[in-house]
Formats: C-alpha cells, structure tokens, sequence
C-alpha cells in the first residue's frame, strides 16, 4: 500500500514552513525535492517539518541537503524541525545535521531563523 506525502506550505513570521507529512522514499522523494527547491529560491528562511514524516531514506536525506544547498546560493536558509527519535537520530548519525540545523520545536526554528535574518543583526 503507498503512502502518500503531503507538503504543507504556509509563511510565518519572514519564514516559509513546509510540513511533511508521510513517507520520504524513492517513490515520493520527486515530489518533494521538486517543491522544496522551488521554495528555496526566495531568500526568505524556509523551514522543514518534519515531526510527521514516518520514513526517510537516503533519497530523501539527499533532497534535503540539495535543497540547504539551493536555498544557501540564493541567499537563504533552510532549517528542520524534527522531534521523532528515529529520524532525528538518522539525521545525526548521517551527518546531515551539520550541513542542516536541527530544532526541537518550530518556535525555536523560527527564533533562530529570525536571528540571521537580514536587517535583524
């Protein structure tokens, strides 16, 4: 059975927040690098959600450090909220976390979001 993966996109306080919600696999992970890369190109912080996500695999880790890196040359940022043990533990041990910041909350991504924000310094 497929599961399907919602992307929510919504902006809050100079940030643009995508939450996922499903599977990040080979069979979804398309959809979502294609919708992630489109948000990078604004210069507005973009934060992933992804307290929802019930996999990832390296296909998804891959769209994930892709998009860091778009939304770096563009002038932007991308920061993850993950609380799930399993994927935040996947994203420790793969080393992810030092190319993509991770929070524990939204609040704290968007504090620290707002931190680097041009004109916030």
């Amino acid at each position: 059975m497929e599961v399907a993966l919602d992307i929510a996109v919504r902006s809050e306080r100079g940030c643009v927040i995508a939450a996922v919600t499903g599977e990040i696999d080979i069979s979804t992970v398309g959809s979502l690098r294609e919708r992630l890369f489109e948000l990078a190109e604004g210069v507005q912080p973009l934060i992933v959600d992804l307290d929802r996500v019930t996999f990832i695999d390296s296909a998804g880790l891959g769209a994930l450090v892709g998009t860091a890196r778009r939304a770096a040359e563009r002038g932007g940022s991308l920061r993850a909220v993950c609380t799930q043990p399993q994927t935040r533990t996947l994203l420790s041990l793969t080393g992810v976390y030092r190319r993509i910041p991770l929070a524990s909350s939204l609040d704290e991504a968007l504090a620290s979001a707002a931190q680097e924000a041009p004109g916030q310094k």
